[in-house]
């Protein structure tokens, strides 16, 4: 399972997609994974996390990658390639593939995942999630975005979280840069979820898939078209 969250993670309103993410923890170690929050507050990032989760009857350990160093570590990448869970908070949106692009413990999570462990980001761990991230274009402007390389789960795709907030003003700039992706935004304590073969959109907010000018709306409980399905092969970073 795999699931691209809007943001707003770990509060109530996530309740519908974390259940199933939960639901379909593999049998391994369960992880919060704090890497976008390493130049804020990754302890607390943790410990909203581990509080959220035990609701759902999951006790998440953190896997400390906070720097390059830390994914490249070979005793992280084996706890990573037995977990059962991941997820990727929220945070700064550029770090996560900075960290995590090409790594060792990064080709373990997608192992473990592609054998059948639970896989989610929320905002920026979703972002960095597909093929592309949006990085601000210039500063000090928020809404003016650029691709960057990303982890390369989701071909061709970019996640505009927090869009009913404020990732909807990311779209022309996002469209300018890249025409050639496929733009998906993701509102607020909502999430794409890839689950037996299909997206779905879960939560209280939609999910909007944005292709050229052709713009879909996909509210909880809808299969979500115009979405690639998610690789099975590790892309060479």
């Amino acid at each position: 399972m795999l699931a691209l969250a809007g943001g707003n993670e770990f509060n109530p309103g996530n309740e519908e997609q974390d259940r199933v993410l939960a639901a379909a923890a593999g049998s391994g170690a369960t992880y919060v994974v704090p890497t976008a929050a390493a130049r804020q507050a990754p302890d607390r990032a943790v410990a909203h996390a581990q509080e959220w989760f035990r609701q759902f009857r999951l006790e998440l350990e953190e896997l400390p990658v906070l720097k390059r160093g830390d994914a490249m570590s070979p005793k992280l990448a084996e706890r990573a390639r037995t977990g059962g869970f991941f997820y990727l908070v929220g945070g700064d949106p550029g770090l996560v593939a900075q960290v995590l692009r090409g790594s060792t413990v990064w080709r373990a999570m997608f192992e473990a995942w592609r054998d059948g462990a639970s896989l989610a980001g929320s905002s920026a761990g979703a972002m960095a999630l597909c093929s592309h991230t949006l990085v601000r274009a210039v500063w000090p402007n928020r809404f003016n975005r650029r691709p960057a390389d990303a982890l390369g789960l989701l071909a061709g795709t970019a996640v505009l979280p927090h869009f009913d907030a404020f990732g909807g003003r990311w779209v022309e700039s996002a469209q300018a840069a890249a025409p050639e992706l496929t733009l998906l935004g993701v509102d607020e304590r909502s999430a794409a979820v890839w689950h037996d073969g299909m997206w779905r959109a879960m939560g209280p907010g939609a999910v909007t898939v944005i292709k050229g000018n052709k713009v879909r709306r996909f509210e909880s409980g809808q299969d979500v078209v115009g979405l690639r399905s998610p690789t099975r092969r590790l892309p060479s970073q």
